[in-house]
């Protein structure tokens, strides 16, 4: 065979094989993309209490004078510990956050009576695990009025907040739980449809949700002592027939 005739042949030959190793490789995409896959997901949830609660109170005084403030302030303060003892609460349990000082002698406010010029205001935080107890409390702050202590506005109303720090406790069940659902729900999908569930291509674990046990509107979650906790994963599992 000539030299020619030996390169047309081993041409044709590549010619082949080079076919060959398409189709080879288109079956395999085509197999690829035969793959059927489920989508589903796995709801898990629990009703639990909070376990911190925050009160942030917040009281003014006036005076004529700084030293006059001063001391009202101070009058108030003991008032304020004083009702916060009696409800079972502790000097640690209590913390002076911030006081502000305010001099309204540079509004040129006309008719400002002399002894609202100086107004002090002090942030006072309680925080505590017995949330039970600081909700009863913060339900008779009507009870400091008595005594004279003046609230801010927005103090007056805000009330408690109460956190749940313990998801670690729980991750680990209603994770476990959650992906059984999961795959509950994968396999009714698969029965229905005439297949099988496989192994799983792909996992989220999604994002624990700590939510109010009720939502109400216009109202803020945090002031719920009970909550709910609930996390969802989404699962891709394989199917075959």
């Amino acid at each position: 065979m000539s030299s020619v005739s030996n390169i047309i042949a081993g041409g044709l030959i590549g010619l082949g094989v080079a076919s060959g190793g398409f189709l080879a490789g288109e079956s395999l995409v085509k197999s690829r993309l035969g793959f059927r896959t489920v989508t589903v997901k796995g709801l898990s949830e629990r009703e639990v209490k909070a376990n911190i609660g925050f009160w942030p109170v917040r009281f003014v005084a006036t005076g004529a004078s700084l030293e006059d403030a001063r001391a009202a302030l101070e009058t108030s303060e003991k008032a304020v510990k004083s009702f916060l003892s009696d409800h079972g609460f502790t000097e640690q349990d209590m913390q002076v956050q911030n006081i502000q000082v305010e001099d309204r002698a540079g509004y040129n406010n006309q008719g400002l009576p002399p002894e609202l010029r100086f107004v002090l205001t002090e942030d006072l935080l309680v925080r505590s695990s017995e949330v039970e107890k600081l909700s009863n409390a913060s339900r008779m702050i009507g009870d400091l009025l008595k005594s004279g202590v003046v609230f801010s506005s927005d103090a007056y109303n805000a009330g408690p907040s109460f956190i749940f720090t313990n998801v670690n406790d729980l991750k680990g069940e209603m994770l476990t739980e959650a992906t059984k659902r999961a795959r509950e729900a994968a396999d009714k999908f698969a029965q229905e449809s005439g297949a099988r569930v496989g192994d799983i291509q792909s996992a989220n674990q999604g994002i624990i949700e700590i939510n109010p046990a009720v939502e109400i509107p216009n109202d803020r979650p945090e002031k719920q002592i009970d909550k709910k906790v609930r996390v969802v994963t989404t699962i891709n599992y394989f199917l075959s027939n």
